[in-house]
């Protein structure tokens, strides 16, 4: 079973029925009774910064999220939930801690003339970590769905599985021991994104 965490995210139900596609028993989490014996976790989110952290403490999933992440079984955050894995975020001079899982700090994209801002649509992956087994069966430069106007910035490069080019190359997502995030919406990008879940789907069935 996955936990899917509830904390009032938008695509809440679009990542549900992905993970269902991709062969997932999913479980909504809405407090850290109803965890239990979860296989595997995920972090889905839109909007800001701030209210999916303030949210995830209300509901004491804060530091149930980290207490999961410590058993060593797999965990994906999506989004919002990706950057909520660093330090801090600069987004609308946000003072929220994050879970601190990785170093480094949640930016904006730079104004460059001609870039829109959010980045709302279609963009390719330059798969920089091989062996990541999330891109089991995905080829490189392969399209996924974005919608953000902020990414992070890890200060530990090595932790990197993929990287993406808009006005700026950024880390499109990352991968260390059972932690893996995707600034992307896997639930929104089509075949790629359903290669991506079930691989994360078989990584919880062990």
């Amino acid at each position: 079973m996955i936990a899917l965490l509830d904390y009032g995210s938008g695509n809440l139900r679009s990542a549900q029925k992905a993970l269902l596609k991709a062969g997932a028993d999913v479980r909504v989490v809405k407090s850290p009774r109803e965890i239990g014996d979860a296989r595997a976790m995920v972090l889905p989110g839109v909007g800001a910064f701030d209210d999916c952290i303030n949210a995830l403490r209300k509901q004491d999933l804060l530091e149930a999220a980290r207490d999961f992440i410590k058993t060593g079984k797999p965990f994906l955050g999506i989004c919002v939930g990706y950057q909520a894995l660093f330090e801090r975020s600069d987004e609308f001079n946000s003072c929220a801690a994050g879970l601190g899982v990785f170093k480094g700090s949640v930016i904006r994209f730079s104004e460059k003339r001609g870039l829109k801002i959010p980045q709302i649509g279609w963009n390719q992956l330059e798969i920089v970590k091989t062996d990541c087994p999330l891109y089991r069966g995905i080829a490189a430069g392969s399209y996924v769905y974005f919608v953000h106007s902020f990414y992070p910035q890890p200060v530990d490069q090595t932790i990197i599985a993929t990287r993406t080019e808009y006005g700026d190359t950024f880390a499109s997502s990352v991968w260390r021991d059972n932690v893996f995030a995707t600034q992307f919406h896997p639930e929104k990008s089509q075949k790629v994104g359903l290669q991506l879940l079930k691989n994360f789907v078989e990584l919880a069935d062990g």
